[in-house]
């Protein structure tokens, strides 16, 4: 056992995380995500919620400030634009609090969000229970 890490995160999660390296991807997938028949590695977080899991995994992984988007959203479906996942909020103010350049989302097509999914380092897949919830991370570097 080791100081300071959150138990949500396992070893082989933790491993995962050191693995990747600059531009590699990590999705987080909700209950209903297809992870299993989209996962080059898939990691099992049962019992855990995508916010708990975002809050442990940005303490140590660094997100891509060089691009547009380092954090993607699966798009939902309504056209409603008051219809949009409470659960991003969420996420914006997870990422901002270990992140303060990182505001805006890239949205991704369901169909097109399944198909990057199959390119990603890994998937985690969680009990995440919010429509909508999946999310990929893009990995940074480490800045002095």
């Amino acid at each position: 056992m080791l100081k300071g890490i959150p138990a949500i995160l396992s070893p082989d999660l933790f491993k995962v995380l050191l693995e990747m390296g600059h531009g590699d991807e990590i999705v987080l997938g909700d209950g209903n995500f297809p992870a299993a028949s989209c996962a080059q590695r898939l990691l099992r977080c049962d019992g855990h919620n995508i916010p708990e899991l975002l809050e442990a995994i940005l303490r140590f992984f660094p997100l891509d400030t060089h691009v547009a988007h380092c954090a993607s959203l699966m798009e939902n479906d309504s056209d409603d634009l008051n219809d949009l996942p409470s659960i991003w909020e969420d996420y914006r103010t997870i990422i901002q609090t270990e992140n303060q350049n990182v505001v805006e989302f890239e949205y991704v097509d369901r169909k097109a969000f399944y198909e990057r999914a199959k390119n990603a380092y890994a998937v985690v897949t969680t009990s995440e229970k919010a429509l909508y919830a999946n999310v990929i991370l893009r990995k940074g570097i480490v800045e002095n």
